[in-house]
């Protein structure tokens, strides 16, 4: 999957909070079977399986094979990815913010020089 296409797929993963909070419960607590990911929430099994198809085609989830039972398994390197993508932008605010910083840095001698206090 191209690195557009598959960061596309990872904020539309993200931007439901039902999958969200699956994320989070497979981050706290390892691996998972489907029937448990649906036990907290007011949905059916098929809605979650709904859900995990979503995470799964983004690379978030896996599933595997465990004798009768498969087991839902986080996969995090699209969040990583993520991560990576955000910090850029973080590079950039934080620039922005120095650039204020400097601002009113200026503003405040002037100030000073201009007796104001």
């Amino acid at each position: 999957m191209a690195d557009t296409a598959r960061l596309d797929a990872t904020f539309h993963a993200l931007s439901d909070p039902t999958r969200r909070a699956i994320l989070a419960r497979l981050a706290r607590e390892g691996d998972v079977t489907v029937m448990d990911l649906a036990e907290p929430f007011a949905m059916s099994q098929p809605a979650i399986s709904k859900h995990l198809k979503v995470l799964e085609k983004a690379g978030l989830v896996s599933r595997g094979r465990d004798a009768q039972k498969r087991p839902v398994h986080l996969e995090a390197q699209p969040l990583a990815e993520v991560t990576g993508w955000l910090i850029e932008y973080r590079k950039y605010w934080q620039a922005q913010f120095e650039r204020l910083d400097d601002l009113l840095e200026e503003l405040q001698q002037l100030e000073k020089l201009a007796g104001k206090n």
